[in-house]
């Protein structure tokens, strides 16, 4: 179970795969671990080296208390972690892969340090995930009830209906992993979506990339998947069939079919 100081804090990481191979970091979603991405990995570390971590105040990676003035963590912070967790490991340079607020952090890390990112792929994320007030409302609920009482309308918005209904213990595992994310973690995190507005910096982002997007994501639907591509040059979409906003667990060999090809592609 390897951990490392990283930075300010200590990060719980998986490295696997190939040594030698190009690396693959995976940034994971609000409110889950590294273990989000365990039903594609199979494919993932037979071609890369794959590098998995827990974010900030998630998983095992520690939590750090949120700021004395309200205000929450930010995706700069966020992607400093990434950046020192690379450091730490000794790797200049890696493809990036986000999922939602780790899509953030991938946008972010390809904007302002384009020297440590080969190919980019953000997966159900966006450049702004609004609006504002919805995120307040949810964090407000939040202190007032515990994260256990928002993680069944998270399920739903997570996962198909059909998919729900078909891996009911898979449901209730990632519940679990909701409401066991730390307070802090997860508020400052969302804080740092709610506040984040990364669309002037989509256009400077220079790295080859592809945009991937669940179909029935009604987090950052497909119609917001197509602005983001749009605002990044060169950039294309992908759309994943039968899956909302989290497909590496929905559909991982459909996600594996185009992540893989445009990651090895000359």
């Amino acid at each position: 179970m390897p951990f490392i100081a990283a930075g300010e804090i200590t990060t719980h990481y998986a490295l696997e795969g190939p040594e030698g191979a190009p690396v693959l970091l995976l940034a994971n979603s609000l409110g889950t671990s590294f273990h989000v991405w365990d039903e594609v990995m199979a494919d993932l570390a037979a071609a890369f080296r794959v590098l998995r971590y827990d974010m900030r105040g998630h998983g095992l990676t520690d939590a750090t208390p949120l700021p004395a003035d309200g205000t929450g963590y930010s995706i700069p912070l966020l992607a400093a972690d990434a950046l020192a967790l690379l450091d730490a490991l000794g790797i200049g340079k890696a493809h990036v892969c986000g999922l939602s607020i780790g899509g953030m952090v991938a946008q972010h890390l390809a904007a302002t340090t384009p020297q440590r990112v080969d190919r980019l792929v953000l997966c159900d994320t966006s450049a702004l995930i609004g609006p504002a007030s919805v995120w307040d409302e949810r964090i407000a609920g939040i202190r007032r009830d515990g994260l256990a009482a928002i993680a069944p309308g998270v399920m739903g918005r997570w996962f198909t209906d059909a998919f729900r209904q078909k891996a009911p213990q898979l449901m209730r595992g990632y519940a679990n992993m909701v409401a066991r994310t730390t307070l802090d973690g997860y508020l400052g995190c969302a804080m740092a979506v709610r506040d984040a507005d990364l669309r002037a910096a989509a256009a400077t982002i220079t790295a080859p990339t592809l945009v991937i997007v669940g179909d029935q994501d009604p987090a950052t639907p497909p119609a917001s998947a197509q602005a983001l591509a749009s605002a990044i040059p060169g950039a294309r979409l992908e759309v994943i069939a039968d899956a909302s906003h989290i497909p590496c667990v929905e559909q991982p060999a459909a996600l594996a079919r185009v992540l893989v090809p445009f990651l090895t592609a000359a």
